[in-house]
């Protein structure tokens, strides 16, 4: 398995030398954002000829593209469409959903140009909090959710399929999918379509007090891609407040954080087991957010514990599905 690195984290700086900067670290592979403001695509650029010259610039420095990030764009397909996502594209309820399906249409025909096989993102949700049944209305209005992401996000799935990408849908809090039996609800709503499946993060199912690789297990096969962050769940404030505190992520002690690859509750060595056992083999992207540890300490703290996990290989044995 390869470990790579969402390069968003490094926005502010080029493409080429945040490359440079994580090949002395010994990563071997980037995802990208593609979402209004990243600086390390053009997809513009890249669907008018840039494409090869693109790559060759990536794969003559050691890296492969791991997939290509949409979250933002995808966000907007269902929503929310409020002012809550004016930062990422201002205008009406309709404008937004075109815009965000259009973007994410540009991206699948980007990853196809790069050879990319996986883009990530979002499937977006119109109110979240519908997902509590109180009051009792929200169970229906909820239900109704599922038809509108049947209605938006087959006819972008059918396009992935045309340009042979698949699409890998996180599963995390004001999503559709927020956890295992949300998931699998996303794949029959889905008619089981060939290029829907899952970015998989385990910090997401720790946060919600599941165990990170029932996922893996039950639904290993449509893991189409994988962020390796961490997650704690504080004692001393958790038995306070509890996991569904809000407030800012980089407030002292709060009571879930995620953290550097190694530094929280992930069970890393079952996660990549398990991993390993459903035939996922390809790439570990590290996704930095720990608000107590900078940047450069994070990246170097999570390839250096990742390095001797990721060494072992695999038996040759198909996977047990």
């Amino acid at each position: 398995m390869k470990i790579g690195l969402f390069t968003v984290l490094y926005n502010d700086q080029p493409l080429d030398q945040v490359l440079d900067h994580l090949s002395k670290l010994g990563y071997q592979a980037v995802e990208i954002a593609t979402w209004k403001g990243s600086t390390h695509i053009d997809l513009d650029a890249i669907l008018k000829g840039g494409a090869s010259a693109y790559r060759r610039n990536i794969e003559e420095r050691g890296f492969i593209i791991s997939s290509l990030s949409t979250h933002l764009d995808g966000q907007l397909v269902l929503g929310p469409l409020d002012e809550s996502t004016d930062d990422w594209f201002k205008g009406s309820p309709d404008e937004k959903v075109r815009y965000g399906s259009e973007r994410i249409k540009k991206a699948i025909e980007a990853a196809a140009v790069l050879e990319v096989p996986v883009i990530n993102s979002f499937t977006g949700c119109p109110h979240w909090g519908k997902w509590y049944i109180f009051p009792p209305a929200n169970e229906k209005i909820w239900e109704g959710y599922w038809s509108l992401y049947k209605e938006r996000w087959l006819p972008i799935l059918d396009y992935a399929k045309d340009h042979d990408v698949k699409i890998a849908f996180e599963t995390h809090p004001q999503e559709m999918n927020y956890n295992l039996e949300t998931a699998k609800r996303l794949l029959e709503v889905s008619e089981n379509h060939p290029s829907v499946g899952f970015n998989y993060d385990p910090s997401h199912f720790l946060w919600q007090q599941m165990d990170p690789t029932a996922f893996i297990y039950e639904l290993g096969k449509r893991i189409f891609h994988m962020h390796a962050k961490d997650v704690e769940c504080l004692p001393y404030s958790t038995s306070r407040t509890g996991v569904l505190v809000t407030g800012s992520w980089s407030r002292g002690a709060r009571a879930v954080r995620f953290r550097t690859v190694g530094w929280g509750q992930v069970p890393w060595k079952p996660v990549i087991t398990a991993l390993l056992e459903v035939g996922y083999n390809y790439v570990a992207s590290v996704e930095h957010e720990d608000p107590t540890m900078s940047r450069a300490s994070g990246v170097a703290q999570a390839i250096q514990f990742l390095k001797p996990l990721l060494q072992v290989e695999p038996p040759e044995v198909k996977p047990w599905w």
